[in-house]
């Protein structure tokens, strides 16, 4: 007997231990990830999401340096070049003019600069997305995390003034408010002006969108056991809101502002392509593309801001599908 027990406690024996504290040490390992580590494990892994994340820093890198790039490359956005232009058949040379000095050829009449001023042209862009996306994401936040949190009367009212706004026209204000509104207001006026009033329009009336979400995520989350745990040891409010469930909104937040910010993009080109954005002389995309549409004849003049705006609608979704991707923890 005593041989018996001696040679079963041998490597034999000592296999399923060794297997059991791999795992209890496997477990320890995944127990110890945080959300956004295991997100992060999960977006390595989408090459498709990456290459989206990888153009959309380098637009935002092109955009910061532009005029660094320009005085490199190209000319001035402003700057006139008739000479290459001859007004009955547009610009000399193959598609548009094209050369080591306008990589993007040149304006069928005034002969400015393609490349520069597509390159301007995403400093706006980018800049009203982005800003206009802050404001609607601080809002909708604020105000779905109120209305799931308390609910009663004060859901009731909120949830009534985000239908109000989703049923309002929201192109047929932003027409109205941008055509009437004066050169001057607030103390600003020109370019800056048209930038913060559209940022306004844009982000002040797209709230509810994220409101809804935030608000769904908030009713889930008021019930979770560490909110019960918090008000059981005498939290308050505000702290319940900030400190337990705020934080665990974090990832829908940055899904669906990673979303938004391409339909902002359109919306601003949209306004400019109608004529009641960012107005001329300086460069957009969707300003651009309005001066194309009565030289139909010349596709290079509208190839180039709408494949700029196709480019990065384009690395904005895919980015945002793949964040939502991994932050959802029934994906694999």
């Amino acid at each position: 007997m005593t041989e018996l027990s001696t040679l079963d406690s041998g490597p034999a024996a000592l296999e399923p231990q060794e297997e059991a504290a791999a795992l209890a040490d496997t477990e320890g390992d995944i127990k110890g990830r945080s959300l956004s580590q295991i997100a992060w494990r999960k977006l390595r892994r989408d090459k498709i999401a990456l290459t989206g994340a990888f153009v959309i820093i380098f637009l935002i890198l092109v955009a910061i340096c532009a005029p660094l790039i320009v005085k490199l490359v190209g000319g001035s956005p402003y700057e006139y070049h008739q000479e290459l232009v001859d007004p009955a058949i547009g610009p000399y040379g193959t598609f548009g003019g094209m050369s080591s000095a306008h990589p993007l050829g040149v304006e069928p009449i005034n002969g400015r600069d393609i490349f520069s001023r597509v390159l301007y042209g995403a400093r706006i862009s980018l800049l009203i997305a982005v800003l206009s996306t802050i404001l609607s994401v601080a809002i909708g936040t604020v105000m779905g995390i109120v209305a799931g949190f308390f609910g009663g009367w004060v859901d009731a009212i909120i949830s009534r003034v985000m239908d109000m706004f989703l049923a309002f026209p929201l192109l047929v204000f932003a027409l109205a408010l941008s055509g009437v509104f004066p050169n001057e207001a607030f103390g600003l006026s020109g370019l800056t002006l048209r930038i913060t009033l559209l940022v306004f329009v844009i982000g002040f009336f797209n709230w509810p969108y994220i409101g809804r979400i935030i608000r769904g995520q908030t009713l889930s989350l008021r019930e979770r056991e560490y909110v019960e745990a918090a008000r059981s040891l005498g939290a308050r409010r505000p702290y319940i809101l900030f400190t337990e469930l705020l934080p665990n909104l974090v990832a829908p937040i940055l899904v669906y502002s990673t979303l938004i910010i391409p339909t902002n993009i359109l919306f601003e080109a949209a306004l400019s392509f109608l004529g009641v954005g960012i107005q001329p002389p300086t460069p957009t995309w969707g300003g651009m593309l309005s001066d194309a549409v009565q030289f139909y004849t010349l596709p290079y003049f509208m190839l180039w801001p709408g494949l700029a705006i196709f480019v990065t609608v384009l690395a904005f979704n895919l980015f945002g599908d793949g964040l939502r991707d991994a932050f959802d923890p029934r994906s694999r």
